[in-house]
């Protein structure tokens, strides 16, 4: 029981952020907080070419929101480092790549952004576009979008 609660209460601790991150208010770390659970075996991280490709589409997928003029708005002041690490943390975990999403809840994470319907497909608009780079297949572009598509509903501001 002394074992589950200090596991507990150093979950919930707040560390240090990595370097070239912002701190942020402690929370609780799960990996429910990924918004949707991982993909059954290993066929779609081989689609994704693995961790190295999960990288690549996060790279590219940043590097082309924070220049696309219908979104680039919402990312300034936000910190792009720890947006990229958590975006890796989270593809990693549900493409089933042995990986813990150590992020905030999808609606904790985009609160007070003022997210729009708009945003999100422009933001999916870079994903496919990261993917199809990337030479992930349709079938499993698909695939990945369906597994994120109920995350609009706590993501976007009415």
């Amino acid at each position: 029981m002394l074992l589950l609660a200090a596991a507990l209460a150093l979950q919930a601790a707040p560390a240090a952020p990595p370097p070239g991150e912002l701190s942020v208010d402690p929370y609780t770390r799960s990996n429910a907080n990924a918004g949707a659970p991982p993909f059954a075996g290993d066929r779609m991280l081989r689609a994704f070419h693995g961790k190295a490709g999960i990288d690549h589409i996060v790279d590219d997928l940043v590097d082309h929101i924070q220049v696309d003029p219908r979104i680039s708005e919402i990312l300034k002041g936000q910190d792009m480092v720890r947006l990229r690490r958590m975006l890796k943390e989270q593809f990693c975990y549900i493409l089933d790549a042995g990986c813990d999403y150590t992020g905030r809840t999808m609606q904790a994470a985009h609160k007070d952004m003022g997210i729009q319907t708009a945003d999100v497909n422009a933001l999916i608009e870079n994903l496919q576009a990261a993917m199809h780079r990337e030479h992930v297949g349709f079938f499993a572009q698909n695939q990945f979008l369906a597994k994120l598509a109920p995350m609009k509903r706590t993501t976007v501001k009415q």
